[in-house]
C-alpha cells in the first residue's frame, strides 16, 4: 500500500495539487509504527491531510498515541476528523494541542455533529483550538446554505437557535447518509437529492450494488419538507440552465 500511495502522491504533485488526503483504510491491520512509517513516506512527497474515517465505512480506530506521532510529521498541514465519535474526535484535538503545532488546520468530517464541531472552543492544557471548517459529504448537497452556515458558526455565538439548527442538520444527514441501514445508501442518498434538484440524471454509483435503502427516499422527502430553511432549491433552480450548458 505504501508504494502505491507514494506513486499517487507523486501524481498529485505533478498535477499541481497542494496536498493529499491520506486514507489509512488499506492498512486496517497494520500496527502504529507501520502507520507512521506509511504517513512519513507519503508526506515526503506532498503535504498531507490526515483522515480519521469511521470504522463503519471502512476506517479504523486510531488512538491518541497515533495522533501525537502523526502531528509530529513536519509535512502534515491539516486533519479531517470523521470518526463519528466524540471520544475519538477529542483524541485528535488533544493530540494536536499537546503537540504545540499551530500550523495544522482541523476540519470536521463528522456529518452527524457539524454545528457543534464548528462552534465549540476546545481547550487542553490551557491551549484553545477551533475546528476551522468542514470536509463533509453532507455539504455536497444544499451547498449554498452550507456556506451560510459556516459563516454563521464563525461569526455568531452559540445560541439555542444555532444548536437547534445543528439537530435539524443531523436529522437531515441521517436521511441522506442512510444511518438507519449502517450508511449503505450514503452515496446514493446524496445523489438522489441532487437528482431531485436537476443536477444529476440518476443516482448511479460506481458500485452497482449501492443504491437507496428501503424507506430512504421517504426519509429524504420528510427532511426536505420539514426543514425548508436548510435547502437551496431556489438557488439551484435560478442557476441550473447556466450550470448545465
Amino acid at each position: 500500500p505504501t508504494a502505491q500511495a507514494v506513486r499517487e502522491a507523486e501524481l498529485l504533485r505533478a498535477h499541481g495539487y497542494h496536498a493529499g488526503l491520506l486514507s489509512l483504510a488499506a492498512l486496517r491491520d497494520a500496527d502504529e509504527d507501520a502507520l507512521i512509517t506509511h504517513a512519513r513516506a507519503v508526506a515526503g512527497v506532498i503535504p498531507i491531510v490526515g483522515f480519521y474515517l469511521q470504522p463503519a465505512v471502512g476506517g479504523r480506530v486510531l488512538p491518541l498515541s497515533f495522533w501525537r506521532r502523526f502531528a509530529a510529521i513536519e509535512n502534515v498541514v491539516a486533519i479531517k476528523i470523521a470518526p463519528f465519535n466524540r471520544y475519538q474526535t477529542l483524541d485528535v484535538i488533544r493530540a494536536l494541542a499537546e503537540s504545540g503545532r499551530e500550523d495544522i488546520a482541523l476540519y470536521t468530517g463528522n456529518d452527524d455533529n457539524i454545528v457543534a464541531d464548528l462552534i465549540t472552543p476546545f481547550s487542553f492544557g490551557g491551549k484553545e483550538l477551533r475546528i476551522t471548517g468542514g470536509l463533509l459529504g453532507h455539504w455536497s448537497v444544499w451547498t449554498q446554505k452550507a456556506v451560510e452556515l459556516l459563516r454563521r458558526c464563525k461569526e455568531d455565538a452559540a445560541t439555542p437557535g444555532l444548536l437547534r439548527l445543528g439537530v435539524e442538520i443531523t436529522d437531515s444527514n441521517a436521511a441522506f447518509f442512510d444511518a438507519a441501514h449502517g450508511f449503505h445508501g450514503c452515496i446514493a442518498g446524496l445523489h438522489e437529492m441532487l437528482r431531485r434538484q436537476g443536477l444529476l440524471e440518476g443516482i448511479w454509483c460506481l458500485d452497482e450494488n449501492e443504491g437507496l435503502s428501503p424507506g430512504q427516499a421517504e426519509e429524504i422527502t420528510r427532511v426536505h419538507r420539514a426543514y425548508p430553511h436548510l435547502h437551496d432549491d431556489a438557488f439551484v433552480a435560478r442557476h441550473l440552465d447556466e450550470w448545465l450548458r
